[in-house]
């Protein structure tokens, strides 16, 4: 029997308007090599200042996994050439980070699990190589793009964990707004590191870094291709033959790694302190500022419980993303009763979201749903209507509710008038219930509401026709 060791590093862009080190635009799908200038390009002679506020939100995720913030720290020189970076060097932060020593916890069948972080660290991202015809090309726009590059402890035992690990940093950082963590576009990308030993050994052995994995399902389908060929190798007494300090790539079609180079220890980048730039000084206006930062989703989740009234389960869908949380939380701050708001977002619309759209993609956006809401409070349309509306806006987002419910012709009647003479006409029909209904048997207002309602052939409104019957009876 073999345990797993997993320990990630996540490289996270910050959503900084310009560069680390420069006044440069960042950006995403823009024409290649448009937002680029003589640092970016190293170029004699230009050199790095650095982003205030990339600092800021590095201190601000220091905050959210309980770390210690290092008033000073230091960038660094890390020395390798990539096609993709000019400097044929990486200004990043090696002796000492900004972030180190936090933690964040994990559910694992019911139980919390702690997962040490042992440092995040400020650096730049490289630019972006494309090949394609023979060629290669090269775009420089992401040179410099701010990053904060997260390393946990090597605390994770199996592919799961790891996955509920980075989907609770992912929250995390949208949560408090220092990244968009979009993970088709290389925000939010993750190295694994894997290793194996037999049960109850406490040694570490070789470990193997998967490069570059864009999606948890990705990460999942690695992480069990890796631990079994590295199972077989030991099994078939080829350990120390096949897995071998290195750096592999994960092959997306056929979920299988391959060799990609030889994994450098530290001492390979020759990292020496870049000597164009200070050491960071954080002063305490800095780091008290920086440190108040947005509710965070366990936060969030107990508020929802304890002072909106909500169950558990539907407090984490809520909290499950930081575009289902403002949703929910528009339709509260508009007035709408939360559990109300919880059956027409994690319910009615989540089950109409089909081929992975996302709350983020709705077709319907919160302004729209609390109109509809809006119509279900004030008695215009039952919620059995309210689900026609939905299902037609859903097919043609430019309509407003109000033009839906003429349209169907779904407006509820609740005309005291109309609906008294119904309910004279079914108490008529009915006196032998109504006797039993006034000598206590209480259980048969609801068949006198069915029949009120069938009769006005479920356009009456039920709070009026609850009401003027309970008068009647």
């Amino acid at each position: 029997m073999f345990e797993t060791i997993i320990g990630l590093e996540v490289h996270c862009q910050l959503n900084t308007k310009t560069k680390i080190f420069c006044s440069c635009p960042t950006s995403f799908g823009d024409k290649a090599n448009v937002h680029v200038c003589p640092t970016c390009l190293a170029l004699p002679g230009a050199l790095p200042v650095l982003n205030k506020e990339a600092v800021k939100k590095a201190i601000m995720f220091g905050t959210a996994v309980n770390a210690t913030i290092n008033k000073k720290s230091v960038f660094d020189r890390k020395n390798y050439f990539y096609p993709d970076l000019p400097k044929a060097y990486q200004i990043s932060q090696f002796t000492i980070p900004i972030v180190e020593h936090g933690e964040l916890f994990i559910n694992i069948n019911g139980e919390n699990k702690r997962i040490g972080i042992t440092r995040a660290h400020l650096e730049e991202d490289a630019g972006k190589n494309t090949h394609e015809e023979g060629r290669s090309l090269v775009d420089l726009n992401r040179a410099g793009t701010p990053l904060l590059e997260i390393v946990s402890e090597p605390d994770m035992r199996s592919g799961d964990e790891a996955v509920a690990y980075l989907k609770k940093l992912h929250s995390i950082l949208r949560f408090i707004n220092i990244s968009d963590a979009n993970m088709q576009e290389g925000s939010f990308r993750c190295d694994v590191n894997v290793s194996i030993r037999p049960k109850g050994d406490e040694k570490l052995y070789t470990r193997v870094e998967i490069k570059n994995l864009n999606s948890f399902k990705f990460v999942q389908k690695a992480i069990e291709y890796e631990v079994a060929r590295q199972i077989d190798a030991w099994e078939d007494g080829k350990y120390s033959e096949l897995v071998v300090q290195e750096t592999r790539l994960f092959d997306t079609s056929n979920f299988t790694t391959r060799s990609m180079r030889s994994k450098e220890d530290s001492a390979e980048y020759r990292y020496f302190p870049d000597p164009d730039l200070l050491t960071v000084e954080i002063s305490n206006e800095m780091l008290e500022e920086a440190r108040k930062i947005p509710e965070l989703p366990n936060e969030k989740k107990e508020r929802y419980i304890n002072e909106l009234g909500l169950k558990k389960d539907d407090a984490e869908v809520i909290i499950s993303s930081y575009e289902h949380a403002k949703f929910f939380e528009d339709l509260i701050n508009a007035g709408h009763e939360p559990k109300l708001c919880v059956t027409w977002l994690n319910v009615e619309l989540n089950g109409r979201l089909k081929n992975g759209i996302t709350i983020e993609d709705s077709p319907i956006d919160s302004a729209k749903m609390s109109d509809l809401l809006s119509r279900i409070e004030d008695g215009t349309i039952s919620q059995k209507a309210a689900k026609e509306v939905l299902d037609f806006i859903m097919e043609n987002i430019e309509i407003s509710v109000d033009d839906v419910i003429k349209k169907l012709g779904l407006k509820q009647v609740s005309d005291d008038a109309t609906i008294l003479a119904v309910i004279d006409a079914v108490i008529s029909k009915n006196e032998q219930k109504v006797a039993e209904y006034r000598n206590g048997k209480d259980k048969l207002f609801g068949f006198f509401v069915g029949q009120v309602m069938k009769e006005g052939k479920g356009a009456f409104n039920p709070a009026k026709v609850n009401e003027l019957l309970k008068q009647k009876l």
